[in-house]
């Protein structure tokens, strides 16, 4: 399991003398540690890694900005401390329990919320999509270039798929990047959000993604509540194809990279779909 340097356990001393440690809440399949801390100013999470992770830097990016509208509602942590170098950072701790694992990641009042509050997040600003379409693109053909157990024939198919460019970009917006259930809080029926790790400007529909593969496709009023909170559907057939192409192939290679088994079979089970 992942631990805190010497170094980040140092500055975090310096931030917050006489911490102690609660509960361990990283996840063990990346260098991310994620941690309850007490102080007798009250409980924080502190998120640190190792020198080469990009998932704190997006989550400081997050903090630069983009989540003050959440935060000025409770809605999300507010930043306390951040050392970029040390790739570690301090957050409020808030309160609820993780949706993922219990019954409302498929309830339709919950996704009505989670839809209000990404279009709130996506409405925050509006760019040219292109540079993030080929950001995209890029991405998805590394993973195809790594190690993974996808079908050769199906690798064929999937690089001739992705080469297709949408023939007009969408809009890149704030995107949360991680947008399901396991990063939703509800505490007494509000909805809370963490973990801004994969945080960057990208095609609105990218947030839905991984909703479709999941909670949508196991209650389908979970899909029609979440646009009624988000408003109109920003998908188009064509772009919401690559969208989730491009889903299922990282869901498929990271899954087999870290071991996860379970969740490998989930992306190919993805890629099958989309290609259909």
């Amino acid at each position: 399991m992942p631990a805190l340097t010497p170094d980040q356990t140092a500055v975090l001393a310096t931030w917050l003398p006489g911490f102690t440690i609660e509960d361990d809440l990283s996840w063990g399949q990346t260098d991310t540690v994620v941690l309850r801390i007490r102080t007798e100013g009250g409980e924080y999470v502190v998120k640190a890694g190792g020198p080469a992770n990009h998932h704190i830097l997006r989550e400081l990016q997050a903090h630069d900005g983009a989540t003050d509208v959440w935060v000025a509602e409770g809605r999300a942590a507010r930043l306390r401390f951040a050392d970029a170098a040390r790739r570690i950072l301090v957050v409020d701790h808030l309160p609820g329990v993780l949706a993922g694992p219990t019954p409302a990641a498929t309830d339709p009042a919950l996704h009505r919320q989670a839809g209000e509050l990404l279009r709130q997040f996506h409405d925050q600003a509006s760019v040219d999509g292109a540079e993030a379409e080929e950001a995209a693109r890029a991405s998805t053909l590394k993973w195809l270039d790594a190690p993974h157990r996808i079908d050769p024939a199906t690798v064929v198919t999937l690089r001739a798929a992705l080469a297709e460019a949408s023939v007009d970009p969408p809009p890149a917006v704030p995107t949360h990047g991680d947008w399901q259930p396991r990063n939703w809080l509800v505490d007494e029926g509000t909805l809370r959000v963490i973990d801004f790790g994969r945080f960057a400007l990208r095609a609105a529909a990218t947030d839905f993604a991984r909703l479709a593969a999941r909670e949508w496709r196991a209650n389908p009023d979970a899909e029609r509540a979440f646009f009624e909170g988000y408003g109109a559907d920003p998908r188009t057939p064509r772009h919401w194809r690559l969208v989730r192409l491009r889903e299922a192939v990282a869901t498929a290679v990271w899954a087999f990279q870290v071991g996860d088994e379970e969740f490998e079979q989930q992306g190919h089970r993805m890629i099958a779909e989309a290609l259909e």
